[in-house]
This record gives structure tokens, C-alpha cells and sequence, in this order.
């Protein structure tokens, strides 16, 4: 199984700076010679998607997604996107469920399981985010928490293993560690981790063997010991992926 990196940029860096940033990545990959079962993602802000995928063409360990999208082909949806455009701009993946998107701009499960399945029969990948609160990991609710989120989307999809294995990535995010500085302890990652391995393999065989990454105040100090837990098939990074420096570190780590 591959390991992936991804970096989720969220809302930061205007056009030129995410140019100067993809380029810089570009270039410390190919010097670095990256291993060939490793992949980076990179979700940039939609007013940069064309540049960024530009800067990465013909780039074949790297991949150039969107941070949202709506489900539909097209309509009155004010100041949303389609995939349509998003493919447009030379994206070919989109995140779905992202923390930020649940607690802050309050999107459901139904809402979530509606994106997932709309990109996936659209020809997109899907990176589909799932995690915890604190006071739903302090109330004892991790695997009720985890279940419903990754049941409610994956559930209803009909595709087959090798498509889903090829399109679909679940990313592992603790809430109360996403730009906190905090990361969960090696134990809590891997017993989050085994569980979310336990769910996917009860939700369909097409699903049991999708690689879970962990997200949530990753940066190059630890990246390198988080790629080493069991189930940990990769990374998913805020802040630090930010600048290419760190972000090479982590990549390479």
C-alpha cells in the first residue's frame, strides 16, 4: 500500500504564493527521488487550483485536489462549485467532511454521505475525513462517533475494491488536535486507527482495505514517528504544510 502525504492549505495564500509554493515542492521532489510507494496530495484554495495543478504537470507522485464542492451538476447555488469546474482547474480529487466543515460550517452525515457518493460516481477521488470531539472521546464515544460517520458514507456505495481502492481515502482527524498544537499519543492514534480498520472491513469488502491517514498538528518533528504506527498509511497536514520546507520534511520523513 502507498503512503500518502497530503497537505490541505485551507484558506491561506493568494495565487502567487501558492505558485511559488507548489513550484518549490515540485522542485525538492524530484530531488529528492521519493520512494515509489509514496504520494502527495495537495488541496489548495479553489483561486489557486489552476496554477497549483499547473505547476505539478507531469508530475506523477503528485496530486492536485479541492478543499469542498457542492453536489450537483450545476444550479443556483450561490457561491458554490461544481466538479465540472474544479476538473476545469486540474483538480482530480476533493476532501469531504473535513472537521472544519462539520463543526464550523455545521455540514451533517447525510450531507457528507451526499458529496462522497456524487464525486465518487463523477470520476473524482474522495479523501473523506472523519474524527472525534473531545467530549465525545472523553464521553466514551469514539466508535459510535467513527462508525456513524464512515457507515453513513460508505454504506450506500455500490462500487467495487479495486474502485474504491483507487478513489477513495479516509483521513483520520481527532477535532481537538487540528491546529491546537496537540497530537493524540501513539496509543490513542493506534487505537483509533484499528478501529476505523475494524469499521471498514465491516462496512463492505470493497471498503476494508482503503488506507487511513492520520491529520491533526502534524509537523516534521513527528511526522516520522506517526508513519511508523500500525494502520497509519499516511499523513494529512495543516499548518505545516504551509511552507515547502516543512512540508518536504514531512514528505520525505
Amino acid at each position: 500500500m502507498k503512503t500518502i502525504i497530503a497537505a490541505n492549505w485551507k484558506m491561506n495564500k493568494v495565487r502567487s504564493e501558492a505558485q511559488k509554493t507548489a513550484k518549490a515542492l515540485r522542485e525538492g521532489i524530484q530531488k529528492a527521488s521519493l520512494p515509489s510507494d509514496r504520494s502527495v496530495f495537495v488541496f489548495p484554495p479553489f483561486l489557486s487550483l489552476d496554477v497549483v495543478a499547473e505547476a505539478f504537470q507531469g508530475q506523477s507522485k503528485t496530486v492536485v485536489g479541492a478543499q469542498n464542492f457542492y453536489p450537483a451538476a450545476s444550479g443556483a447555488f450561490t457561491g458554490e462549485v461544481s466538479l465540472d469546474m474544479l476538473k476545469d482547474c486540474g483538480a482530480t480529487w476533493v476532501l469531504v467532511g473535513h472537521s472544519e466543515r462539520r463543526h464550523v460550517l455545521h455540514e451533517d452525515n447525510a450531507l457528507i454521505a451526499e458529496k462522497t457518493r456524487f464525486a465518487l460516481e463523477h470520476g473524482f477521488g474522495v479523501m473523506l475525513c472523519i474524527g472525534e470531539t473531545l467530549e465525545e472521546r472523553e464521553a466514551g464515544k469514539l466508535q459510535e462517533v467513527l462508525s456513524s460517520q464512515l457507515s453513513s458514507a460508505l454504506a450506500p456505495l455500490g462500487f467495487d475494491r479495486d474502485r474504491m481502492q483507487d478513489s477513495c481515502i479516509i483521513a483520520y482527524e481527532p477535532v481537538w488536535a487540528i491546529g491546537t498544537g496537540k497530537v493524540a499519543g501513539e496509543a490513542e492514534v493506534t487505537e483509533a486507527h484499528a478501529l476505523v480498520k475494524d469499521i471498514l472491513a465491516s462496512v463492505s469488502q470493497a471498503t476494508k482495505d482503503l488506507p487511513v491517514l492520520y491529520g491533526g498538528s502534524v509537523k516534521p518533528s513527528n511526522a516520522h514517528s506517526l508513519l511508523q504506527l500500525a494502520n497509519v498509511d499516511g499523513l494529512l497536514v495543516g499548518g505545516a504544510s504551509l511552507e515547502a520546507e516543512s512540508f518536504l520534511q514531512i514528505i520525505t520523513a
